[in-house]
């Protein structure tokens, strides 16, 4: 049987869910938890495009059918390896003829519970933003550079606090020194996916914790709307004393090569001026690691301040704090949360 769902059909009941479309679709966005079994290659479905723009519809059908009849075995294996029962969700981009013959094929070769996501993964990308055009309940944990706010955020799902770690979402901890030691960042388009995946299954009764960003973090981009209620939310500001907050960087970059902290500082070079670069480049050179720490927030805190005058100052909550201790910071924040309430 072949049936048609809803994208909200499929998330109150999921099944193992197969991605048809090409391996560059899916890399630049998919649905958290599919599968990709690509019904044509990039190459193949740049030629069938090609041809269906300057031929027709039937010769490009035609040599679709070319690219995937040598294939069928193959997808039928690779299906059967994530849903041994026969029950599989299937998607292409808007639920037209590619992920229709995939699963009539499916049909025909014994999957007996096939469905089919009615607008594909278009409908998906949908849903996602009309979520971000609503109002939430947002909380943001602020501090400057250095602070041990991601931690923090850590430590608030521990206690069981809907939080977010956005910077661990995006392979990236949101400065020029940001990339070092993290993975490749997903696309812009991929993680808005997979930070709806988190956020639809909290209770939309209760808040939700996030690190104070800017737009973007790295080369990936905030959801805009989610961005604007970030603006507009309460801030709970750790003040750390420099110093402290340069011995926790020290520590935090002790396994970076200095190869790659010198590439870091070139990038902040104009904002940082020539004289300063040089010295940091010089300490950096003889292993003084603190000194260029403490020289790099003296340009981040002058940025963070002047990301803080967007907020709405009356709800800018200062939270001194004299070290980096995770739990008692956390508890000093939950403290002047309660006391808002």
């Amino acid at each position: 049987m072949i049936q048609s769902i809803s994208i909200q059909e499929l998330l109150a009941d999921p099944k193992p869910l197969i991605d048809v479309r090409s391996p560059g679709e899916f890399e630049q966005g998919h649905i958290p938890g599919a599968v990709n079994v690509p019904l044509f290659s990039d190459d193949e479905r740049a030629h069938i495009g090609t041809v269906y723009v300057r031929r027709s519809r039937d010769e490009a059908m035609q040599i679709g059918y070319a690219y995937a009849n040598p294939k069928k075995q193959w997808f039928i294996d690779e299906v059967r390896n994530v849903a041994p029962d026969g029950s599989v969700v299937i998607h292409c981009w808007r639920g037209g003829m590619r992920s229709r013959l995939f699963a009539e094929h499916l049909h025909e070769n014994g999957f007996e519970n096939i469905s089919v996501i009615t607008g594909g993964y278009k409908s998906w990308r949908r849903l996602l933003n009309e979520h971000w055009s609503k109002p939430h309940q947002v909380l943001i944990l602020g501090g400057y550079t250095g602070s041990g706010k991601t931690p923090i955020v850590k430590k608030l799902q521990e206690l069981g606090h809907q939080a977010i770690d956005l910077e661990g979402l995006a392979c990236h901890k949101g400065s020029a020194f940001g990339a070092i030691g993290q993975k490749p960042q997903p696309t812009t388009e991929q993680f808005e996916n997979n930070l709806y995946d988190i956020w639809s299954r909290f209770n939309p009764a209760l808040p939700v914790w996030l690190e104070d960003e800017s737009c973007n973090i790295g080369k990936v981009n905030l959801p805009a709307a989610l961005f604007t209620q970030m603006r507009a939310a309460p801030v709970f500001f750790l003040d750390i004393p420099r110093s402290v907050r340069a011995e926790y960087l020290v520590t935090d970059y002790a396994a970076a090569s200095i190869d790659d902290l010198k590439e870091s500082i070139l990038k902040i070079s104009r904002r940082l001026g020539g004289q300063n670069v040089n010295q940091a480049l010089q300490w950096l050179d003889e292993g003084n690691l603190y000194e260029v720490a403490f020289l790099s927030l003296s340009y981040y805190d002058k940025a963070y301040s002047r990301g803080l005058e967007f907020h709405d100052n009356k709800k800018v909550l200062m939270i001194a704090a004299e070290s980096i201790n995770t739990e008692k910071n956390t508890e000093l924040i939950l403290d002047e949360y309660e006391r808002g309430k």
